[in-house]
């Protein structure tokens, strides 16, 4: 008998990374418009990707089961 396969969840495949050790790797939100009142130093460290809460990364985890 066959294993059943998961479906990978399309949106969550583009948007998290995992890590070496297995944590959640995610891009931060706020950097895609009205960015004239945002300062420069603020917008860089928008740039930087980040590690998902450990609340929220059981959850991806499951959306994401082959990356």
């Amino acid at each position: 008998m066959s294993k059943i396969k998961v479906k990978t969840h399309s949106s969550s495949k583009k948007r998290f990374n995992l890590t070496a050790t297995g944590k959640v790797k995610r891009n931060k939100a706020y950097k895609s418009h009205i960015l004239t009142k945002k300062t420069t130093k603020r917008k860089r460290n928008l740039r930087k990707s980040t590690i998902a809460s450990d609340a929220n990364a059981p959850t991806i985890k499951v959306l994401i089961p082959y990356k």
